[in-house]
């Protein structure tokens, strides 16, 4: 599934995700929230944090290969 911000979810991945929020609503907050309530909850966690996850996990992956770029060319021949 495709969404405004280029993230994309597998219907089953949605799904998956929209359980774990109602079962954390459930849980943690003795709330009982329906599939709607999960969805729009995952919705706004996709559109307005996940952008700044993928961020910090680009920019972890950045720092680890500048890091480890000399390690590359010790294996030269």
């Amino acid at each position: 599934m495709r969404h405004n911000n280029n993230i994309e979810l597998t219907k089953e991945k949605r799904d998956d995700m929209i359980s774990v929020i109602k079962d954390y609503f459930l849980k943690e907050r003795d709330e009982k929230i329906g599939d709607l309530a999960a969805g729009l909850i995952l919705e706004f966690i996709i559109e307005k944090l996940a952008p700044e996850f993928y961020n910090q996990g680009v920019y972890d992956s950045y720092k680890f290969m500048e890091n480890n770029i000399e390690d590359l060319l010790s294996i030269q021949k």
